[in-house]
């Protein structure tokens, strides 16, 4: 079984953030500038929250409020789920179907280093399938 710390040291990427006083226009742009669905949400490099558009859909939008004015401590989930980067990658697909969430940042020794997707873990998973599928076929065809 793939583990997230394995996931995250064949695709590196660097981490993309906002701040707590950042507005949510401002998070909203670096989510389409970088075409990610959500950010960590660091103060003094200290992971505090985590930004994403459905954040935004659901307590800017839906509240009257505008996205320039509202900063993004207002809005942000501050009650953050986090994995370690010893999990699996079938571990961390259970956590986020049973919290119904779509993204977890990975946190080791208190700090961030990485966050998956649904969608990273969801690729992992078949990419993983698709090499047991062949190595089978390989075998039986011998």
């Amino acid at each position: 079984m793939k583990t997230i710390a394995r996931l995250l040291h064949q695709h590196p990427h660097r981490i993309i953030s906002t701040t707590p006083d950042a507005s949510v226009f401002e998070a909203l742009a670096k989510l389409a500038e970088f075409e990610i669905g959500a950010l960590p949400v660091l103060e003094g490099g200290r992971l505090v929250g985590i930004f994403s558009e459905r954040d935004y859909a659901r307590k800017v939008i839906l509240h009257g409020k505008t996205s320039r004015e509202t900063p993004v401590r207002e809005i942000m989930t501050s009650r953050v789920i986090y994995i370690p980067p010893t999990m699996t990658v079938e571990e961390g697909l259970a956590l986020m179907t049973d919290k119904r969430i779509r993204h977890l940042p990975v946190m080791e020794g208190g700090e961030l280093i990485g966050l998956v997707s649904i969608g990273d873990l969801v690729k992992a998973k078949i990419s993983e399938q698709e090499f047991i599928i062949d190595q089978l076929e390989r075998y039986i065809t011998r």
